[in-house]
């Protein structure tokens, strides 16, 4: 090509590392379905290009078809010239590194050019409603490669709720974050009438960091194409953590796919890699006294909670839980809904009320809290098992959450703890360590007088099923 390749392409390949460059020429020769160049009329040879038959051949079940659409369109927007070109419905060698280097290596001003044009094929504005059916394809394309390319990390079809029912809360909560051009945001379902430009599009891929990552991992898991690219194998790590715990359980997990992503990317950097199932109601019993025995001391937890609404909530304790009558916890953590809606909601700094775990006071309540005040915490689930509270009215001070139950005062219907991060030292050197059972005896005592001490007994791991489940 020598010096018939434009300066903007040039920019582009001095992005790439030398092996980078190699996974790109053989990926687009696989996809151009030649070697080498194309001998044309009179014997000259002509540039290979990608014809949408040839990508969609190449991806094949690897992708849905209309993302495979989306992703083309976005490869044939490249312009790699500023000089007029005539329209083709191939795709050149250059028009397809600009794209990779945009889409993994650029800026969101680079990105959101593609991002516009996988979006609506005419150039202008575009409207709420076609930025949320994009949406929703990244979001079921996202869950659709790594299931199959088996990249789910442990999490599976049959450990967690069906991810279809996650793709619109995401999708949403995705397009909520829209500003439109004199930079206010949309409420609501008036998003899907609100028109937004180039610069609209541009804030909000800059904003929202899920578009890149979504795209990201869509299009090296699309293409098995860079995958040991350094800088993304973390956005890879952290994009879904390893699942621990279950194994062999028959657990079913409350959350989906696309929200246990979402919550994932609130988290601290630090302990996105790993959740590990501390406690399942159904699991391990509707025990508060067995609750505290899993959680307390496990280090960071993340609390999600089901109403007999059919609600899904919790919160995030950036700290081990402990069991005392003060406060505890710092400004990561956070409060969050799964269902209606997803949402997180994270601390406003008007109080430091994050977190609050109780048991045996008689001048104190007795439960878990996060948010608000006594009595009227953002959630709070009872020491007396079995019911809790969100009152938030007009908002949780601390989080500046509405109400997440569909009730004030709510019935809980079910309820697990994932330890985030890899266990405190503490943890792993003392596993035969007493519960709150053990060091309870009077506790144990009122629970088998209930009936309830066939589900409290016998569940506790061993230490040679925790090693295992390391493994």
């Amino acid at each position: 090509m020598g010096s018939s390749e434009s300066s903007l392409y040039q920019k582009q390949l001095s992005r790439f590392l030398p092996d980078e460059l190699v996974d790109i020429d053989g990926v687009f020769s696989a996809l151009s379905g030649s070697d080498g160049p194309v001998e044309g009329k009179g014997g000259k040879a002509t540039k290979r290009t990608v014809t949408l038959a040839t990508f969609k051949a190449y991806v094949k079940e690897a992708l849905p078809e209309s993302m495979i659409v989306r992703l083309y369109n976005g490869m044939k927007s490249v312009k790699v010239s500023e000089k007029p070109s005539v329209p083709s419905d191939q795709v050149g060698k250059e028009q397809f590194v600009v794209f990779m280097a945009a889409l993994t290596k650029g800026y969101a001003e680079e990105k959101s050019d593609i991002v516009m044009n996988m979006i609506s094929k005419v150039e202008g504005t575009i409207k709420g409603s076609q930025i949320l059916e994009f949406s929703e394809d990244l979001v079921g394309s996202l869950v659709h490669v790594l299931k199959h390319r088996n990249e789910l990390k442990g999490w599976t079809l049959q450990n967690t709720q069906d991810p279809t029912a996650g793709i619109r809360p995401l999708a949403s909560q995705l397009v909520s974050e829209l500003k439109l051009p004199d930079g206010k945001k949309v409420e609501g379902a008036l998003i899907t009438d609100a028109v937004c430009d180039k610069s609209s599009l541009e804030d909000w891929v800059f904003r929202v960091p899920q578009v890149s990552a979504f795209l990201n991992v869509i299009v090296r898991q699309g293409l098995l194409i860079l995958q040991s690219l350094p800088d993304q194998a973390e956005d890879t790590l952290h994009l879904l953590p390893r699942c621990k715990g279950v194994r062999g359980s028959g657990f079913v997990s409350l959350l989906n796919i696309p929200a246990i992503t979402y919550l994932n990317s609130h988290l601290p950097a630090e302990v996105q890699h790993r959740w590990r199932l501390l406690f399942a109601s159904r699991l391990h019993g509707e025990s508060f006294t067995q609750l505290l025995g899993h959680i307390v001391g496990k280090g960071p937890c993340l609390l999600v909670v089901k109403d007999s609404d059919g609600y899904v909530f919790g919160g995030f304790a950036s700290r081990s839980w402990e069991a005392k009558p003060q406060f505890q916890g710092d400004s990561r953590c956070f409060l969050f809904s799964v269902s209606p809606s997803l949402s997180v909601f994270t601390c406003t700094g008007y109080n430091d009320h994050f977190m609050y775990l109780n048991h045996g006071q008689q001048t104190m309540p007795n439960g878990l809290g996060m948010g608000g005040q006594h009595n009227y915490f953002g959630l709070w689930i009872d020491s007396d098992y079995g019911k809790g509270h969100s009152k938030a009215k007009p908002r949780c001070t601390t989080y500046n959450s509405p109400q997440l139950s569909a009730q004030e005062e709510f019935k809980l219907d079910a309820l697990e703890v994932w330890a985030v991060g890899d266990p405190p030292e503490s943890d792993t050197t003392e596993k035969g360590k007493k519960s709150v059972l053990d060091a309870d005896p009077e506790a144990q005592a009122l629970l088998e007088m209930i009936g309830k001490s066939r589900q409290s007994e016998g569940l506790r791991e061993s230490a040679e099923e925790e090693e295992e489940e390391e493994n």
